[in-house]
This record gives structure tokens, sequence and C-alpha cells, in this order.
């Protein structure tokens, strides 16, 4: 079975909610990244979620964006990545998922790039600019490298689209909480509750909640209604502005053992 798959299982049969964090590679370094990567797995993240540096993202709020432009510029390549997410995969058994748009999947060469993610430890995929309609190449490579295609769902997704993406997903499926880029709010959308309530008519896979997740109480809030929160900007935005790598990862990782805290302590 999946990592991811195998932990997903494993939270749901202990009654956990699992705490998803989402990291971009190279910001500001592959050095700095590889020790931040490990104070998320010690500090309580069940999955990470490693961002692939990409200068025309399409769901990027403003602080995703400026990680990822500090990546390009410290010259962090797809290549960078795998190495980055291959030497992590050897110390840690966290599931390492990889947000990815898919200009970089496509000049790599889609069935090249899965077999190389695969090799390097990833989990899964999460392809924000991909339409499920369009999906087959890439769900095809996934799945002959042993990968996982993650769906999308989101407020505007129809019933009968609704219907096709949750039979065919696997993992998790990443619940959008809001329409627009991500970002931090102060108050969650009541309508992730209808969207949730409706995904679960169709699957048993995890419901994963991400957008607009900042701090402990909204963690703990969006874990009582779904089987995952995935947390980015919030995170990015704690430390984002402090040099030094080894208070830079002490505060990742005072951040997400607080959040981890929020959701374990919900149930």
């Amino acid at each position: 079975m999946n990592k991811l798959e195998e932990r997903m299982n494993e939270l749901k049969s202990t009654g956990k909610k699992a705490l998803i964090a989402y990291l971009t590679a190279g910001d500001p370094s592959l050095d700095v990244s590889a020790k931040l990567l490990s104070a998320l797995a010690e500090n309580g993240a069940d999955v990470i979620e490693l961002g692939v540096p990409f200068s025309d993202p399409l769901a990027d709020g403003p602080v995703l964006q400026a990680s990822a432009v500090r990546a390009l510029a410290a010259g962090t390549t797809l290549n960078d990545v795998f190495s980055l997410a291959d030497g992590f995969s050897k110390k840690f058994s966290t599931p390492l998922v990889l947000l990815v748009y898919y200009n970089c999947i496509y000049r790599k060469g889609v069935e090249l790039f899965c077999r190389e993610a695969a090799e390097a430890g990833v989990s899964a995929v999460v392809v924000p600019d991909l339409p499920f309609e369009e999906a087959g190449r890439l769900d095809l490579a996934a799945a002959s490298s042993g990968l996982i295609n993650i769906r999308f769902l989101s407020p505007t997704t129809t019933e009968s689209r609704m219907v096709s993406i949750c039979k065919s997903s696997a993992g998790f499926i990443y619940c959008v909480a809001f329409t627009g880029v991500t970002g931090e709010r102060s108050l969650l959308d009541p309508g992730m509750l209808t969207l949730l309530a409706n995904a679960r008519k169709y699957t048993d896979v995890p419901l994963a909640l991400g957008f607009g997740i900042a701090t402990p109480q909204q963690a703990a809030a969006a874990a009582a209604a779904a089987d995952a929160v995935i947390v980015g900007t919030a995170l990015l935005r704690q430390i984002e502005k402090i040099n030094d790598p080894a208070e830079k990862t002490g505060a990742a990782g005072k951040f997400i053992n607080s959040l981890k805290k929020a959701i374990d302590g919900a149930f």
C-alpha cells in the first residue's frame, strides 16, 4: 500500500485527524529546507506537502508566490526537489506529497517524472492546474509508479463532477475551503461543512481541508469537520522574516506543534 494511504488509514483507525504541512522547496536554500522538513516531521506533521517552485502559479496567494520566487532565485530545480525528497525519505517515514504545476511535469516527461518522484520517496502529487477531465495520462503514469494523483473539490464543484472525482480518488481529497487563492482568513467559511457533507455521500477517502487555516483554533475547528487539515501560508509567514536557520527551524517546529496539539486536543 502507498505510504500516504497507510498513514491516513492508521490515523483513521485510531480516531485521529491528520495535519498536512506545506513547505516550498529551496526557500531560502535547499540546506535550510532539509532542516525545516525535519522540524516539521519531528513536531507533529503527519504528511508534508513539498512545493516545487514555479514562476507562474495558478492557486498560490502572495505568501506562497513570494516563497517560490525566493526558491527560484536561489536556483532551485526540479531535480533539486527530488534530491531533497530523497534525503528526507531515507530518514523519516512521514509521507511526502509534491505540489507541482503541470508544466514542470510535462517538461520533464510525464512518465519519467512519476518514476523519479517515486524513486525519491514521494507518495503523491497535487497538480492545481490540471483539470480532472484531462488527468488521464498522469493518472496512468502515477499508478504505474505507485504514486497517487490527488483530486480537488471546491465550493463550485457540481454534484455530477463531485461524484466522478470522489469515485476515482485515493490518499485524500483536497477540499478547498474558499474560492480564490491560498492565504490566511480570519474566519472559516460555513459553506465548507456543506462541501464536506456532500463529498462524504460518495467516498470514504479522507477529506483534507485547505486554504485559509492560520491558527490552532481554526485548525481544531477544521479538523472537527474534516479528516485532515492543510496549513501552508500561515507556516511560511511564521518563518519568512527569520534569517537565522536555527531560529527559522525552531519557529516552524513550534508552530506545527501548536497546530497538532490543537487538533489532537479537539478529540
